[in-house]
């Protein structure tokens, strides 16, 4: 017989184990930090170097997601026994990693707009649900039995928590932004479960609901250790990336002490689009920079480029090669500008080609502006 038997219609008791919800909260946090920085400056990277990288993304926030849903579920106390179908709990699984993966695409495969950002949060935050209540449905010899209140609950916080989640992280890639989106992350996975847990009463059942193979709490505590570990493994090698410039300035400053050589500054290439395609325009070629919401158009003097970069990364990688800032909207290459002039207290650049328009020189940048072009 499929279909199981109540046996029990009073609710059963049941509680949490505090120790597996504290880790539970730790595999969160570790599976977004992780996921959220292996997706880091991806604008820079080939195509097959960024499909790669969304992947194993994908894999690190839909496995966290996972992997926190069932180190809550080997702590959750129940007073009967029960199992999980195996294929119940392998789709939660892939369902997690797939709707991941589908709002991954969005955010580096298409013009990242407001919109994009929030669709692809709505996506991840019903990720975070079907893969709950998906994994819920797995339960053999006890059947959750949901509220309504509950359900909207989790649904309006796992989309408004992940929406806030994805919309820090992407706004602008920097340390700070991932570790604010991390936590809005591990937010969004943990207390979405407890918030539906709270509101989900069990029942026993007679039978076993026969769909796939039944696995224990025993081998699914073995399951869950592995998914840990490989997440746990991926954030140890993703934090060396944070670690590794820190300790190559300190290893240079070093040398600096000993050889009094000075460094020259590399010319940057910069990530740019054009036509669908990606193309790596020099800093040198480049007239002006001009910011385009959370983008950027970077002009040459005979083309015109989209970048992904936003106006204030821009500044910071190309400040130090001499590029100006003249107005909140606009970096020039002093080497490119043919003329200055000065309008009381605004100023223009010009660039002595007659398909680009001149640069507005604010009034705050006046000064500085006049310092370098006299």
């Amino acid at each position: 017989m499929r279909c199981g038997i109540v046996r029990l219609m009073e609710f059963l008791d049941f509680g949490h184990n505090p120790w597996l919800v504290a880790i539970s909260l730790i595999v969160a946090l570790v599976a977004g930090a992780t996921g959220l920085s292996l997706t880091r400056d991806l604008s820079e990277r080939s195509l097959s170097q960024r499909r790669l990288a969304i992947a194993l993304g994908s894999i690190a926030l839909g496995g966290g997601i996972w992997s926190m849903h069932f180190v809550a579920m080997l702590g959750l106390k129940l007073p009967i026994l029960f199992y999980y179908d195996a294929a119940i709990t392998l789709a939660s699984a892939l369902i997690a990693i797939l709707m991941v993966a589908l709002a991954l695409v969005l955010l580096h495969f298409t013009d990242r707009s407001k919109g994009i950002i929030v669709a692809a949060g709505a996506i991840v935050g019903a990720g975070i649900l079907a893969m709950h209540y998906v994994g819920m449905a797995g339960m053999q010899l006890c059947k959750p039995v949901y509220t309504v209140s509950g359900v909207l609950g989790s649904s309006a916080l796992a989309i408004v928590l992940c929406i806030l989640a994805i919309g820090i992280a992407y706004n602008v890639r920097s340390n700070k932004t991932i570790l604010i989106g991390t936590l809005c992350f591990g937010a969004a996975v943990f207390s979405v479960h407890f918030l539906a847990m709270a509101s989900t009463n069990f029942v026993a059942l007679e039978t076993i609901r026969e769909f796939g193979p039944v696995i224990s709490n025993e081998a699914m505590a073995i399951g869950v250790i592995l998914s840990s570990f490989v997440i746990f493994g991926a954030f140890l090698w993703v934090g060396t990336t944070y670690l590794v410039p820190a300790q190559a300035s300190a290893t240079e400053g070093d040398a600096a002490e000993e050889t009094p050589t000075p460094v020259l500054p590399t010319t940057p290439r910069i990530p740019c689009e054009r036509d669908g395609g990606k193309v790596f325009v020099s800093a040198t070629d480049v007239a002006f920079v001009r910011a385009d919401g959370h983008y950027t158009q970077v002009y040459t003097l005979s083309e015109k480029y989209f970048c992904v970069w936003p106006i204030t990364e821009a500044v910071k990688r190309l400040e130090p090669t001499g590029f100006l800032r003249v107005h909140r909207s606009y970096i020039v290459n002093p080497k490119r500008v043919t003329r200055f002039e000065r309008t009381k207290d605004k100023g223009q650049c010009s660039f002595g080609a007659a398909d680009l328009p001149p640069v507005p020189v604010s009034r705050s940048n006046l000064k500085a502006a006049q310092t370098a072009f006299g």
